[in-house]
């Protein structure tokens, strides 16, 4: 029996492995990943409390008082933090998983440029979570209590909507500043070329500004405030889509003299 095991999880003569083989190295994969997201989210949940006070403490500052209207509403708002803080820890480990799983299809300059995708866009969407936290966030959040002094109202906020609220802003600002590092990946695959961003720039722009208007105040200041930054991410990603389809034009004919040798 322990004979038939190894044969199975022995690879082909030429490297490739049999469907049982992928089955099962899949399993223990996402075996690793659930125990280690069990973890992280236990040990997040311990600190929800103290992240969640540095959440309501952004709107604390500018008058916000905050309430739960339902018995559930905290406990619920505490899960959902340490289910994100959960995943923004085991990211690494999750992100590698996955490589380590599809790196055998994958030639090597792909593997490089993935690489060098999931560091610099981790990097990036870590900027977009400190551009949101430190410049847009305030400004919005000052912008909208100003409203309760025309009218003899307070402003008493869900926690659960107003914690959603800021990690919606958040994600959507991360994902924002991944633009550069998904024009530059696709373009070294193949997929788009730089041309095609330049010709698409002015319906970029009505694009940027529209989004910029439905995740900020209705205000002309926020959404140049939010816009600016994704028109110069935008314009980032072309230089950089533009570099990169030079170097594969250079690489090209490289590699044709010897695959006409080959032949």
């Amino acid at each position: 029996m322990s004979k038939s095991k190894q044969k199975e999880n022995t690879k082909n003569a030429d490297g490739s492995m049999s469907l049982s083989g992928h089955l099962r190295e899949l399993r223990n994969r996402v075996l690793v990943c659930a125990v280690l997201l069990l973890a992280a989210f236990s040990a997040c949940l311990c600190f929800a409390s103290r992240f969640v006070n540095h959440l309501t403490g952004l709107g604390s500052a500018y008058g916000y008082v905050f309430v739960y209207i339902a018995p559930q509403e905290l406990l619920l708002v505490y899960l959902n933090v340490a289910l994100i803080g959960a995943l923004v820890i085991c990211f690494p480990v999750l992100a590698y998983e996955l490589y380590a799983f599809s790196s055998p299809g994958l030639k090597q300059r792909e593997r490089f440029y993935i690489i060098i995708a999931m560091v610099a866009g981790t990097l990036c969407f870590a900027a977009g979570v400190a551009f949101a936290r430190y410049i847009s966030l305030p400004f919005v959040l000052r912008y909208l209590i100003q409203f309760t002094g025309e009218v003899d109202v307070s402003a008493s906020i869900s926690i659960q909507q107003y914690v959603g609220f800021l990690m919606t802003v958040f994600v959507i600002f991360g994902l924002v500043f991944e633009l550069p590092i998904v024009s530059v990946l696709l373009t070294a695959l193949g997929v788009i070329r730089p041309e095609w961003l330049v010709k698409g720039r002015k319906i970029m722009i009505v694009v940027i500004f529209f989004l910029a208007a439905v995740i900020t105040p209705p205000d002309v200041v926020s959404q140049i405030m939010v816009a600016i930054p994704m028109i110069a991410l935008y314009e980032v990603s072309i230089l950089l889509s533009r570099l990169v389809s030079r170097r594969r034009k250079n690489d090209t004919p490289k590699e044709n003299p010897a695959e006409g040798a080959e032949t």
